[in-house]
């Protein structure tokens, strides 16, 4: 799907997404900046930025001195994080709009950060290998991603009934799902990124359990990349949201089990 497209979707789900944050995006966000060993005064790429979950707290961790640019393809998600910046005062944070995949800053990084957001690149090695490049010698790369078995049935069961409107969406599934399964263990993430020249690689599992209503369920798919799946006709999408919610039942406990990497430039 072309990013545009994807920048338009991910603006008219921006506030969905946002209601996940307190539960998921900001904990998860916490804990991949903490991997990023990020020091007072250094210099950050968040790529794939959404809201500011990665953003807001690795601006705090380096500090007026430092700074993080944050680049994103939905104008509404930077409109949300921007808020949030302003409201803690952190004038360290510049948020760009534009294509985390092909963005160079005026110099080497520190540290780039991606947070669940490496598996919507088109061509994810070689964007990868972009964001690779934007490092200093010495500098870190951590990203997100979701672990094997995570959103597990929940996206079995959004297909299923998507599947009922949308008979096609079966030869679409498997592309879809490509990239996050290429990244979903431990072993196999190692391997990609030791393939960058990246060395001091380390993978931590992050168990995750999110509790979720009816109402945060479909916040879940409208606000991320699930949206994707949905019929254009709005009927149908009522249709597919009454059969999902119903297979769910009132209270969900959803698996967020993530993945989340550090590794060093040589």
């Amino acid at each position: 799907m072309p990013e545009i497209t994807i920048g338009a979707a991910f603006d008219d789900g921006a506030a969905d997404f946002e209601r996940l944050a307190p539960s998921l995006w900001n904990p998860m966000g916490n804990a991949l900046v903490a991997a990023a060993e990020i020091e007072v005064g250094h210099s950050i790429l968040d790529a794939g930025c959404g809201t500011g979950a990665t953003t807001i707290p690795a601006a705090q961790y380096a500090g007026p001195g430092g700074r993080v640019d944050g680049v994103d393809l939905s104008a509404q998600m930077l409109a949300l994080a921007q808020a949030k910046a302003s409201t803690l005062s952190l004038e360290n944070v510049v948020l760009h709009l534009g294509d985390a995949g092909a963005w160079t800053g005026d110099e080497p990084y520190d540290v780039v950060l991606s947070a669940y957001s490496i598996f919507f690149l088109p061509d994810m090695d070689k964007g990868a290998a972009h964001l690779v490049s934007n490092l200093r010698p010495g500098g870190m790369l951590a990203l997100s991603t979701w672990a094997e078995g995570a959103l597990s049935p929940f996206t079995d069961l959004l297909v299923q009934e998507c599947r009922r409107e949308r008979p096609e969406l079966t030869g679409l599934i498997s592309g879809a799902r490509d990239n996050t399964e290429r990244l979903n263990t431990p072993e196999k993430l190692t391997a990609w990124l030791e393939g960058f020249g990246l060395q001091d690689i380390k993978v931590l599992s992050t168990p995750a359990q999110v509790q979720l209503n009816q109402s945060l369920a479909w916040s879940l798919v409208m606000g991320s990349g699930l949206r994707f799946l949905l019929p254009e006709d709005e009927e149908a999408a009522a249709r597919v949201k009454t059969a999902f919610l119903a297979q769910l039942g009132e209270e969900y406990n959803l698996n967020a089990d993530t993945l989340i990497a550090s590794a060093r430039l040589p």
